[in-house]
């Protein structure tokens, strides 16, 4: 069963760092750059640049509001965004640069209306954030999703420090960036791709069993593949857009890490369910005991 998802469109200037800081916001599953609420049809980057266009850099966010809610997003927002300044933002000038909020959903406009009345009356600047219905979103060139990502370096006028983010401190640089910011790894390069030990995969951010050796096939498609997930509750799924395509996007429950997806060509009629390695950790038969998981070593007997 699919949990409820919302989105939310949000403008801050430059999309390069207002995309790679709320897409590190937990509970936003999938953010997405691209160009809103423009004049012309399939804009381009330098279309765009021309300010001739009337689209904003703009970030599509997909969050699950039983995690994090919309007022929360906003309140992120408004840390890494002047809402006083027109068509300016840091170093950048022109009206692709200019602040906006725009919702999806008719019911989210009593809240973003709610919240930047309740701003306004912590200021005597007028806050000049444009709140209106998204009425048209076109995807950025693929070289500017995720490019704070891809180029560590990059420019970006966001301070990306704010966000605590002391609870993924045991994580690697690679176990974060797919369990936090839907990522995926290298196919075939993944420790557990051809790797049949019996044990136990838990979650690799907080140790929530997931999957058993006794579901995991050689699927041939360079990630581990399970039949099913050790019990439904133990994972949550999503419609994920992604990319062009339309998939099923599978959570962890508990912590909300990023897995990888849910396909239906599975043995036998089954499901498959193919599983980022840097979102697991594996425990072995012999260790469950010292783990902790001591409960789960009948599975193997």
């Amino acid at each position: 069963m699919y949990k409820t998802q919302q989105v939310i469109y949000l403008s801050g200037g430059c999309f390069w760092g207002v995309e790679a800081y709320i897409s590190r916001l937990k509970g936003v599953n999938q953010t997405e750059v691209g160009y809103a609420n423009g004049k012309t049809h399939d804009p381009t980057y330098e279309s765009v640049c021309t300010g001739k266009t009337g689209h904003s850099e703009c970030v599509k966010v997909t969050y699950n509001p039983e995690i994090i809610s919309l007022e929360e997003i906003l309140e992120e927002f408004f840390k890494i965004i002047d809402p006083f300044s027109i068509n300016r933002q840091g170093s950048d000038i022109g009206s692709q640069y200019r602040t906006g909020i725009y919702w999806q959903e008719p019911s989210q406009r009593s809240t973003v209306i709610k919240f930047l009345n309740k701003k306004q009356k912590q200021y005597s600047k007028k806050i000049v954030v444009e709140a209106s219905q998204i009425h048209g979103f076109y995807h950025a060139e693929d070289y500017h999703q995720k490019y704070l990502e891809k180029n560590p370096q990059g420019y970006c006028h966001v301070d990306l420090n704010q966000i605590d983010v002391t609870e993924f401190e045991h994580l690697t640089r690679e176990e974060y960036q797919i369990t936090q910011l839907a990522l995926t790894e290298t196919p075939f390069s993944g420790e557990y791709d051809n790797f049949f030990e019996d044990g136990i995969y838990v979650d690799v951010v907080d140790g929530e069993v997931l999957f058993t050796s006794k579901d995991k096939f050689d699927s041939g498609c360079g990630w581990p593949a399970f039949s099913k997930p050790i019990n439904d509750d133990a994972i949550i799924k999503h419609r994920d857009f992604s990319h062009a395509m339309v998939r099923t996007e599978i959570r962890s429950k508990k912590a909300n890490s990023h897995l990888g997806h849910e396909f239906n060509d599975g043995p036998n009629g089954t499901k498959r369910y193919c599983i980022n390695s840097h979102a697991l950790r594996f425990i072995p038969k012999k260790d469950l005991k010292k783990e902790g998981y001591e409960e789960y070593i009948s599975l193997f007997d």
